[in-house]
């Protein structure tokens, strides 16, 4: 019996494979792994000068930038080849990507990453379509895991709110105070994701998902033990701190992973976990509540945090993209470094320093994003709809409780389902409506321009999606506020927060990814900006909701938040008319590079 052939060596960047070691079908994958490599660089190249791309250019494809550049009969099926690996990596490769890339598991990265099933890959844009989605059935899908993880902090902020008498009864309290626990969980959830972002585009996002969600699981245990208010506002605080890393860096798992033209209807199916969590927490807080007691909730955030934590181990590779860092001191000819010696003390100073700008220069250096206006604009009206959202969650739960209403906990915990629902929809429809504005502007430049390709702009997501939405919310507000304030029956009053979910959702969706193109390689710390701002209304609505409600009433707040979403529409005129300017003009804002 002969011995098996040698692998066949790879072919250098550019180089062209030789027919003669090569079957016809090889020789095919090899040309197009040659032009994807030219196609990379060239691309890199083009990405500093801040220049357009000519027509000539057609080998340049942008995939995670704030720009995608698409030539025409791009042929997606191809599939090239790697060398060969195991046999069991090979099957893994062949089952999970569309290339045999993966990493070895003595070389993945991450905490526990040889446990993982579904493989690292050396690129996570070459995962299959089948490994990226979140299907139907529960397969294990990197969209899917990284949805259930965003899910998890929703849940627990509003998983409280059917509770809370309870609560105020059981640890001795006022209404108000009890409303804190609420509020601060939601200033954890804006503040440190900002943190946890810029951990995580340093250590890998496999390691932020792990050691984030192990602390949640400590913080709510000690939320179900809690003794009096202070203890369960600290805990909740931590709880809301730790579970927030999913949303961040959520966002930036699926922009490492799916490309622009997709990235639209990939962000509305990650956006199904964090709005099934206010669509289940809500029946499943008054369930618990009726049945035992406000403590069963957090237990039940225990379970469902390490449910969670076990598919993160398994079911979650790091997709972070391996960024090569220049050398840090240059080398001569024999390959010595040339580097001056220094002492030991500017050693220290260096090595603490370095450490002081980790932990608190850089992640709040993210915050300067929001001096490029395209950032400013789409974190605005994001969190005019999020601060909206939670002061409606305050509304449904004070109002629905005493006359003319006097419902029990478990019935206004089903009063939340009909705006969950419209996320639902919203989230699944509007993804790819999403994808199909901006490619439709796409093509409509292109045939204005004369150009080969189709270039991909993020403001190009704000058409008539987003005036569709910028007008809903609103309006949905306007309707609830007076239904409700006139005791009307409650069926007319969920109609409204039904179309306020939709209008509501449109806008998340649309932002968040429009964020990740705008930053193009800091996607997880742009949507923790979005998260800060947006969170920080949200936790400024859910104090002052009540307060105004007895003040004013529920018409008249909502009237006012109706009147500023509508204002905001303006938004859709000015990244229209101004941010192709202000993109192009992105050298100026060093801190975007």
């Amino acid at each position: 019996m002969s011995a098996p052939d040698p692998p066949l060596p790879n072919p250098r960047p550019g180089e062209p494979v030789n027919p003669d070691l090569t079957d016809k079908n090889d020789s095919d994958h090899a040309s197009i792994l040659t032009a994807t490599t030219v196609s990379s660089i060239s691309h890199a190249e083009h990405r500093r000068s801040h220049k357009p791309m000519k027509s000539s250019d057609s080998s340049s494809i942008e995939t995670s930038s704030s720009i995608g550049i698409e030539p025409v009969n791009a042929n997606e099926d191809d599939e090239p080849t790697e060398p060969p690996l195991a046999p069991v990596g090979t099957f893994l490769s062949r089952v999970m990507t569309n290339r045999t890339a993966v990493v070895p598991r003595a070389k993945r990265r991450g905490l526990f990453s040889s446990l993982t099933i579904i493989p690292e890959v050396e690129n996570p844009m070459e995962y299959k379509r089948t490994t990226k989605h979140l299907v139907l059935l529960f397969n294990n899908r990197i969209t899917l895991v990284v949805s259930i993880a965003g899910a998890v902090a929703p849940m627990a902020s509003s998983i409280l709110f059917p509770a809370l008498g309870q609560l105020t009864e059981d640890l001795k309290t006022d209404s108000t105070t009890a409303n804190i626990s609420v509020s601060t969980y939601l200033l954890g959830m804006a503040v440190f994701p900002l943190w946890w972002s810029s951990f995580a585009e340093r250590v890998g996002y496999r390691n932020i998902y792990i050691i984030s969600f192990g602390m949640h699981l400590i913080s709510n245990i000690c939320c179900a033990v809690s003794v009096n208010i202070s203890m369960l506002i600290v805990f909740r605080l931590l709880s809301g701190a730790t579970a927030a890393s999913a949303q961040s860096v959520g966002a930036g798992t699926i922009a490492s992973i799916w490309e622009v033209k997709e990235r639209g209807t990939a962000m509305g199916y990650f956006y199904l976990g964090p709005l099934c969590g206010p669509l289940l927490s809500p029946i499943v807080g008054g369930l618990l509540t009726q049945s035992f007691n406000w403590r069963a909730t957090q237990w039940f955030l225990v379970i469902f945090g390490g449910v969670v934590w076990v598919f993160m181990v398994f079911f979650l590779p790091e997709t972070l993209p391996k960024v090569i860092r220049p050398p840090k001191a240059p080398v001569d000819e024999k390959g010595n470094t040339l580097e001056r010696t220094i002492s030991r003390v500017s050693v220290l100073t260096k090595e603490h320093f370095h450490a002081f700008k980790v932990l608190f220069v850089d992640p709040l250096r993210s915050l300067l994003f929001m001096r490029f206006p395209p950032v400013l604009l789409t974190v605005y009206w994001a969190s005019v709809a999020f601060g909206s959202l939670y002061i409606l969650n305050v509304s449904i739960q004070k109002t629905f409780a005493k006359p003319p209403y006097n419902f029990k906990p478990i019935i206004v915990g089903l009063l939340y389902i009909p705006n969950s629902v419209g996320y639902f929809i919203s989230s699944i429809v509007g993804g790819r409506w999403n994808d199909i504005v901006m490619r439709r502007a796409a093509e409509r430049r292109r045939k204005r321009e004369g150009t080969i390709e189709l270039e991909y702009r993020p403001e190009d997501r704000m058409g008539l999606n987003a005036l569709v939405a910028g007008t809903m919310f609103p309006l949905a507000l306007i309707w609830y506020g007076w239904s409700v304030e006139n005791g009307l029956p409650w069926p007319a009053c969920m109609t409204a927060t039904f179309f306020f979910g939709i209008g509501s959702m449109l806008i998340f969706s649309m932002a968040t990814t429009m964020l990740t193109e705008f930053v193009p390689g800091k996607s997880s710390s742009a949507v923790a900006v979005n998260n800060f701002f947006r969170n920080t209304f949200s936790c400024v609505g859910s104090v002052v909701a009540e307060p105004i409600i007895n003040g004013i009433g529920n018409g008249w707040i909502m009237t006012i938040l109706g009147i500023i979403g509508l204002a905001s529409l303006s938004v859709i005129w000015i990244m229209q008319k101004w941010g192709p300017r202000w993109r192009a003009s992105t050298d100026q804002y060093s801190f975007l590079r």
